[in-house]
């Protein structure tokens, strides 16, 4: 079996959209001092490849972020096609997307009751780097980010 061609750094943007698309639930890996953790995340907004989830005050990854904000997503579709972005997460104190997410997702209204709830905390993860894998390519490639 020949491996697939590699895609050109034109497709790459594309193809990885489609991915966190398909997806629509990411891995999200931080770091518990030396351990790392992985848990799947549901994504409350996504601009290009900026990523932002909702979380509560009381979980364990709001330890880990805030004593290391360095994060990594994983997107694997249902084709085996994998995205992982790579980034920072911070929290978002914006009130004007704070709004936007808030008012375009029914099931934080319904949980969380208001958005100015204290345990509700809304990271954006900006990517530092941006990898794209076709199912067993075994080969990622760098997706350029704008």
């Amino acid at each position: 079996m020949n491996p697939p061609a590699p895609p050109s750094p034109q497709e790459l943007p594309a193809l990885a959209h489609k991915v966190i698309a398909d997806a629509k639930f990411p891995v999200l890996a931080t770091m518990d001092g030396n351990q790392p953790r992985v848990r799947p995340v549901s994504p409350v907004k996504v601009d290009g490849f900026t990523i932002y989830v909702a979380n509560l005050r009381g979980y364990g990854k709001t330890t880990e972020i805030a004593a290391n904000p360095q994060v990594e997503l994983c997107y694997l579709d249902s084709a085996h096609d994998q995205v992982r972005i790579t980034g920072t997460a911070k929290i978002v104190t914006d009130a004007v997307v704070l709004a936007d997410i808030w008012n375009n997702n029914p099931l934080l209204r319904r949980y969380l009751g208001t958005p100015d709830n204290p345990a509700l905390i809304i990271y954006c993860i900006i990517p530092s780097r941006v990898r794209y894998m076709k199912e067993w390519a075994l080969e990622y490639y760098e997706v350029p980010l704008p």
